[in-house]
């Protein structure tokens, strides 16, 4: 036997025919080996078709990173970054949440490999599940703005004692 890839990108097989009997017992051994190469090449092409898409989802990552920097060092430049909030957070927050759920799924794939959920949640469990969600991230980005608040009005009364006391 010799395996060979064919141009599809798969492998095609060529059977060397066995001296003895189809019914022998190197018969079925050669076929179960047969088998187990066959299966072993699809789960190899089903893990780099995965691979690929992480390496999609990892440049993904990267590029979003980037645009957050961007984003981050005009805000600095801007002052307060005030400019289109109300669009900038609800984008923000759809993408957190996003996010947040691959990277969940991601995690689970990760720590139970073999595993497959055959409990899929029903509609509205989903729906459910997706709007507390997005309440979590709308209260986490709120969250953040009111630090944001404090950490801005601390400031202010540092710059202000400093004047008094200069005073």
């Amino acid at each position: 036997m010799a395996c060979r890839p064919s141009s599809v990108g798969s492998y095609s097989v060529v059977i060397i025919p066995l001296k003895t009997s189809l019914h022998s017992l190197d018969a079925l051994r050669f076929y179960l080996w047969i088998r187990r190469l066959k299966d072993l090449e699809e789960e190899k092409d089903a893990l780099w078709s995965g691979l690929e898409i992480l390496e999609k989802a990892r440049l993904w990552y990267l590029d979003q990173l980037k645009q957050n920097r961007v984003r981050q060092n005009l805000e600095c430049w801007n002052g307060s970054g005030m400019s289109q909030r109300g669009e900038d957070e609800a984008r923000s927050c759809l993408l957190r949440s996003r996010i947040q759920r691959a990277n969940g799924r991601l995690g689970s794939i990760m720590s139970e490999p073999n595993v497959i959920s055959n409990s899929n949640p029903s509609i509205p469990e989903a729906v459910a599940d997706s709007d507390l969600r997005w309440r979590n991230t709308v209260l986490t980005q709120e969250v953040t703005d009111k630090n944001r608040e404090i950490s801005l009005l601390e400031l202010e009364k540092d710059v202000l004692l400093g004047e008094l006391q200069a005073c």
